[in-house]
């Protein structure tokens, strides 16, 4: 039986901010978002694009993984996503 994966993933918004949540399937959550029905927050700070993900072995996991990444300064964001691999061209829209 294979094992599910949960995910954190981040979001650059319109107006260059990030959006970090937590689902089982990206690309279905990253529509959503495109589509004004993921969040709140992306909803009125469209559009949205990938920059992002991370899979965990379970959804407590993501969860702490979203939680830490949420409650981040901006510098320390930008500092996890260059960590992370994201080149910081990508979030300049």
């Amino acid at each position: 039986m294979e094992n599910k994966k949960y995910y954190l993933y981040v979001l650059v918004c319109g107006d260059g901010s990030f959006y970090g949540g937590f689902t089982d399937n990206v690309a279905h959550r990253l529509h959503q978002h495109q589509i004004g029905k993921g969040a709140k927050y992306t909803k009125s700070h469209k559009p949205v694009r990938l920059l992002y993900s991370e899979d965990f072995e379970s959804k407590s996991l993501a969860l702490k993984a979203e939680y830490a990444f949420k409650h981040q300064s901006r510098h320390a964001k930008e500092r996890y996503l260059m960590e992370h691999g994201v080149d910081p061209i990508l979030w300049v829209n």
